[in-house]
């Protein structure tokens, strides 16, 4: 859990392109120019080593998820043969005792795990500059999925990158940008990041997913629900795309959707939405699966109704086996 907790510390925060571009220094000339130009130059290139705790989270979201799997390797790695390849970092932007990551979070991340400092090489970059780094990096270490890249890509038109900027971060054309951008503006951020990765799902059959979202069949609230409800704690984010793009589908095989492993049909799930009292919108939905039930209520200003719920699910409990108890005595 605190592992998890320091992930999203790392990844969870987006960078936006400087309003105001940083006024550029005077260059200096003669011997004292190329003197320090030459104290930069060593600089750069110079490994520090940090406090993994001083260093932020920086860029945009490249990863919707972790591997746990690849994150115990890297830290065995490590507490093996030592960090060989040092992060990117550069100095806070509102914080001059800290820093923000450009790449290396996992890195980071297992650092602060083995509880020593990290290896870094510090650049001033602004956040332009940055997104460019953090993008190239993970385009040659480590294959996004595609709808990681289509995600990031979306990040950084929201944040006021043009396509160009796009293409060059992600070392693709304007065309498949514009096929990313589509097929995330077509299935939501919200449905996306319950997903997560998919690695072993292209673009055909995200393609796929967003149309069958339009033909209003069913919608993204349903399937978050559905893959709240079927999923497992060993769903991958592969299963759950499974789970999304076979919501609402009849052919989905009965073995897999309503059939218990003992060969007896189980109920299916049912789908009800809770209106309010006095306006008679709505302000839950609830899926009622086989062997659990699933409550969603949105957050979209309505008084903080969901936060009251939860504060008092306790209280709410306790009234409904007290008058368990109540009618038990009657009878």
């Amino acid at each position: 859990m605190a592992r998890k907790n320091l992930l999203q510390g790392l990844m969870a925060e987006g960078a936006k392109p400087a309003e105001i571009a940083p006024a550029s220094k005077r260059p200096l000339k003669g011997a004292i120019g190329a003197v320090s130009q030459s104290i930069e130059a060593l600089k750069a290139r110079a490994l520090l080593d940090l406090d993994p705790f001083l260093i932020d989270a920086g860029g945009l979201t490249d990863r919707l998820e972790s591997d746990d799997t690849e994150d115990a390797a890297l830290l065995a790695s490590i507490q093996d043969y030592g960090q060989q390849v040092p992060v990117l970092v550069r100095p806070h932007p509102t914080d001059p005792e800290r820093y923000q990551i450009v790449y290396g979070r996992r890195r980071v991340l297992a650092m602060r795990d083995l509880g020593q400092p990290v290896k870094a090489l510090l650049r001033e970059l602004d956040d332009s500059a940055l997104v460019m780094a953090q993008g190239q990096e993970n385009n040659a270490r480590r294959g996004l999925s595609f709808i990681e890249k289509a995600n990031f890509a979306a990040q950084m038109r929201d944040a006021g990158y043009d396509r160009r900027a796009m293409c060059d971060a992600l070392a693709i054309d304007k065309t498949v940008v514009s096929r990313m951008l589509q097929v995330v503006d077509r299935i939501g951020a919200d449905l996306i990041t319950t997903i997560g990765a998919a690695p072993s799902v292209g673009r055909d059959r995200w393609s796929a997913l967003a149309r069958k979202l339009e033909t209003g069949d069913t919608d993204a609230m349903t399937m978050i629900d559905m893959i709240a409800t079927k999923g497992t704690t060993t769903s991958d984010s592969n299963d759950r795309f499974e789970i999304a793009i076979r919501t609402g589908d009849d052919t989905m095989p009965a073995t897999a959707k309503h059939t218990k492993s003992d060969g007896h049909s189980k109920p299916r799930a049912s789908r009800r939405t809770i209106t309010g009292t006095n306006s008679g919108a709505p302000i839950a939905r609830a899926m009622m699966g086989h062997d659990k039930v699933v409550l969603t209520l949105p957050r979209d200003g309505g008084g903080g109704f969901e936060d009251w719920l939860v504060d008092h699910l306790s209280e709410i409990h306790r009234t409904w086996v007290e008058s368990r108890a109540d009618e038990d005595t009657e009878q």
